[in-house]
């Protein structure tokens, strides 16, 4: 095979010339004795024309064959816009078969019929489509310029093992059984935390890494059992040096692959701030309708639902206004009311402002002073709709930002080729677990108080603030990270602090805590998560379309059929007994 050209690459400039293109059939249209067969490989489709010389030979030629063709580059009569090579077309002379291909069970085209099941499970022949090809394509460069970018701002490129010991990180880890030490475990690395503050304890100072992680975890739309993340660690920056870095190498990302120029220094949101005016610690900032506090104007309420929320300490009282909304049905509000409940709210209070009154089940039981601070303090406007929520701070504003989400949605607020970035920062350090009655780590044990705030370890940890932060794109978590700790005695007391004994500390972190003992530098990192990065830019709705080889919903992969049984020889060496009660 002699190709000369892409199949995307042709133009006017080249009319007259003889070229050879290979690729697959991607149309064929018959039109008596002149037959049309668009010739599709990586790079783009081009028409190449049949005359009646070789109608007789093309005859058996079908979709998803495989040819070689050779012919002279012309001006084509009616031109297609739509594709690159819209203008020329081929003029063959002779073509090979290279292969041949059976009638395939899904369309091979950017709009397919197949359900994402059959996708999968002929994924080789999904990614032939050309809209799949050039999201792979478009994640491939932003892993380019990621590495381009941190090789020339000092970074070292270091791999971390994948097999690893189990230390809890916050996630369900995949145990992986040794042959060689009977009853004894790896762990698939949930991410390379602990290796990469061990990088900075080495004295590396600037690493990354395109990692491999794994999580058993229930999956959804933008989490997978098996995914990647650029890992980065510095030492010796505060966190609005680092910061800067982060925010350079991703406005890189930004030019080198969509052509977009985007603004730095990114917008910094407290998570108070991006809780109590987006209900979300990953905040979609890209259209208004912020959430209003009302406590102040029911503190007073004998209204149920408001009363009960306000005897928690943090009780609270959250709101959205939707500008002539008046028109939503009981159907609509009533879906709202589901996404609410779906997440945390035990139901949605809906009031409407129509002729200047406050009408909705809830409004009998409100005051006229109530009232009037409620138009007052939300800037009531006639057919304004009014969505509410009330439980412990938390979950009020969760289930809201939920439905803030619903409406961005349903009304088509926002566009996915906009793209706003901000960090979510000054995170709390720990949050209580109900079910465990203590507290837990926000984000993991290895981060570093904000030092201010140290004293209240012992008597009010839910007021210690962490030097943690998040990347944000669009109401998408895409980069988090933290400042380390890098004080051993600080280190044992965060262990402590979320119930580790000595004992526990020493078996699960005694190589990591004695690191410790021999200068450690101040350090901290980020790891984006490259997969859901990917989607995002590519304006994806799955993390599953920007990955070669995802697994569905219910963690299987239908292209292998994974996971699946092992034979008993296999189990015997692995010293593993299955119970199949």
């Amino acid at each position: 095979m002699n190709r000369t050209h892409h199949c995307g690459e042709l133009s006017p400039k080249n009319l007259g010339q003889n070229v050879t293109l290979v690729g697959w059939v991607s149309k064929r249209r018959n039109f008596g004795s002149i037959v049309f067969i668009d010739l599709r490989d990586r790079e783009g489709i081009t028409q190449c024309v049949f005359d009646e010389s070789l109608s007789e030979s093309i005859k058996d030629v079908r979709n998803e064959y495989i040819l070689e063709i050779k012919g002279e580059v012309i001006l084509r009569k009616d031109a297609n816009p739509k594709i690159s090579t819209g203008e020329i077309e081929i003029k063959v002379s002779s073509f090979t078969v290279i292969n041949q291909a059976e009638l395939t069970p899904m369309i091979i085209q950017d709009e397919t019929d197949a359900l994402e099941d059959t996708r999968l499970k002929y994924r080789y022949l999904d990614l032939r489509r050309p809209v799949m090809q050039k999201k792979l394509i478009q994640r491939a460069k932003i892993v380019r310029t990621m590495r381009n970018f941190l090789d020339e701002n000092g970074f070292i490129d270091v791999e971390t093992p994948m097999l690893t010991k189990s230390t809890p990180e916050g996630s369900r880890e995949y145990l992986v059984p040794s042959r060689v030490h009977e009853g004894e475990f790896y762990a698939l690395a949930q991410s390379p935390q602990i290796f990469k503050q061990l990088l900075m304890v080495a004295g590396l100072e600037r690493y990354y890494q395109v990692a491999r992680c794994f999580r058993d975890e229930d999956l959804r739309a933008d989490r997978q059992l098996d995914f990647t993340q650029i890992d980065i660690e510095t030492s010796f920056l505060d966190e609005n040096e680092f910061h800067e870095i982060i925010e350079s190498m991703t406005k890189d990302v930004m030019k080198k692959v969509l052509d977009i120029d985007v603004k730095t220094p990114f917008l910094k949101l407290s998570y108070a701030d991006a809780m109590n005016f987006y209900g979300s610690d990953k905040p979609d900032n890209r259209f208004d309708l912020k959430l209003n506090e009302l406590k102040d104007v029911f503190k007073n309420s004998e209204f149920q639902v408001f009363k009960s929320a306000l005897e928690h300490k943090d009780g609270s009282i959250k709101a959205i206004v939707l500008e002539n909304g008046a028109h939503f049905t009981r159907k609509e509000t009533d879906a709202l009311t589901e996404v609410a409940k779906k997440n945390g709210a035990k139901g949605l209070v809906v009031l409407k402002y129509v002729n200047g009154i406050i009408e909705g089940p809830a409004s009998k039981f409100f005051v006229e002073s109530e009232v009037s601070s409620l138009i007052r303090t939300l800037n009531l406007k006639e057919n304004d709709l009014v969505l509410i929520t009330a439980d412990k701070w938390e979950k009020a504003a969760n289930a809201l930002g939920s439905v803030r989400l619903a409406l961005r949605d349903k009304l088509n607020l926002t566009s996915k080729s906009d793209f706003s970035y901000l960090w979510v920062v000054d995170f709390p350090m720990f949050e209580y677990d109900e079910d465990s009655q203590k507290y837990v780590a926000k984000h993991h044990p290895f981060t570093r108080p904000k030092t201010t705030d140290i004293q209240y370890l012992k008597e009010n940890p839910a007021e210690i603030m962490a030097h943690a932060y998040d990347l944000v794109l669009n109401g998408y978590e895409i980069a988090g990270g933290s400042l380390r700790i890098y004080d051993q005695d600080m280190q044992k007391a965060m262990f402590e602090m979320i119930g580790f004994t000595d004992e526990q500390i020493n078996e699960r972190f005694g190589f990591f805590v004695d690191a410790f003992k021999y200068g450690t530098p101040p350090h901290g990192g980020i790891a984006f998560g490259l997969d859901r990065f990917a989607m995002v830019l590519t304006e994806s709705d799955s993390l599953r379309d920007v990955i070669a080889f995802p697994k569905n919903a219910s963690a299987r992969c239908p292209l292998t059929n994974a996971p699946s049984a092992v034979d008993e020889k296999q189990l015997n060496e692995l010293h593993i007994l299955i119970d199949n009660k």
